[in-house]
């Protein structure tokens, strides 16, 4: 049988070495996630382009007499074109 205070060293150890795992793992992810934010381009959306598809969804409400207003409509069309 092993000595006690061999046994606890090598589970702290393994503790230890789980944690490095585990932190290094996670800061992988998150520098992945910071990549592929810098990199990712931005649409410039212009106002003119969100009022036509706000009337555009407006326009299909009417049609298939579906409730809303103009707010819900704008905030879809920025959603959509964003």
């Amino acid at each position: 049988m092993a000595p006690k205070a061999t046994t606890e060293k090598t589970a702290t150890k393994k503790t230890t070495a789980k944690k490095t795992t585990t932190a290094k793992a996670e800061t992988e992810k998150k520098a992945a996630i910071v990549k592929k934010a810098a990199t990712t381009k931005t649409k410039k959306v212009t106002e003119a382009q969100i009022r036509k598809r706000a009337e555009e969804i407006y326009n299909n409400r009417l049609v298939n007499g579906i409730p809303g207003d103009s707010v819900s409509d704008w905030v879809q069309a920025e959603k959509e074109l964003a």
